[in-house]
């Protein structure tokens, strides 16, 4: 299969990775086979990647505007946030969710409707300097140590391979966002800056990304906080969230 070429201004996702530690300068602009995205990198092995849902008063955050406020009261900044997985009405997250190594919310393996119901779906997760994308099957057959955990779905690469339920004829075109992780443990976020299909969106991550795992977070409540290029995006109510978060000047 022919492979798109991405162009990334300034940018090291396709060469040179980012320094460990950095949670800096994740994220810039990038176009691949002719659509515009932001793409993020960040390793787990020195970047402080989490998942969040609610504060400790018990209310869901909603958004990046009260994470980050919470966050400050604690000592810490949030550097990178994206949109972390599909939620319900009550912004609770539709399937697995992690936090601080409590399970809150145990893994969904039921059938349905819907892009989360399109098997396999997936889980992202955090360890101690570690991180993965693995099929829901996976992942419950041998949970790897987490700290941080998420469920969504589809699965946009599995193995190098793209979902074999995505159609490259498939018309439906909507803004994205999705997370995938590399074999060297670092993990990339990219959402979409116009509407694109699964088929585009999942080869972005395969092709243009290298990374051989990647899941699908949502579509069309897409948003992502990020200071690097400008994008503060508090667009929609959002449940689960995924953060980069460093220590407060």
């Amino acid at each position: 299969m022919r492979r798109g070429r991405a162009t990334a201004a300034a940018f090291g996702l396709a060469g040179a990775a980012f320094g460990v530690g950095s949670a800096s300068a994740g994220c810039a602009a990038m176009s691949f086979e002719g659509a515009g995205y932001v793409a993020c990198e960040f390793d787990a092995r020195g970047d402080d990647i989490g998942v969040y849902w609610k504060d400790p008063d018990g209310n869901a955050y909603g958004g990046f505007g009260r994470l980050a406020e919470s966050l400050k009261a604690r000592g810490r900044t949030l550097a990178f946030a994206m949109n972390g997985g599909m939620f319900q009405r009550d912004l609770s997250p539709v399937g697995l969710f992690v936090e601080n190594g409590e399970t809150k919310r145990r893994a969904n393996t039921r059938d349905g409707a819907g892009n989360f119901h399109l098997k396999p779906n997936g889980v992202f997760w955090v360890g101690e300097g570690s991180a993965g994308v693995e099929e829901t099957s996976r992942w419950l057959a041998r949970p790897p140590k987490a700290r941080f955990a998420t469920q969504s779905g589809p699965m946009l690469v599995i193995d190098g391979r793209l979902h074999p339920g995505i159609s490259p004829t498939g018309t439906s075109a909507k803004i994205r966002n999705g997370v995938g992780v590399r074999d060297s443990g670092k993990v990339v976020f990219a959402i979409s800056d116009e509407p694109v299909t699964f088929y585009a969106f999942a080869r972005l991550f395969r092709d243009g990304l290298n990374a051989p795992n990647a899941l699908f977070l949502d579509g069309s409540v897409s948003t992502i906080y990020s200071p690097d290029v400008d994008r503060r995006g508090d667009f929609w109510s959002v449940g689960p969230i995924i953060g980069v978060t460093k220590p407060a000047p």
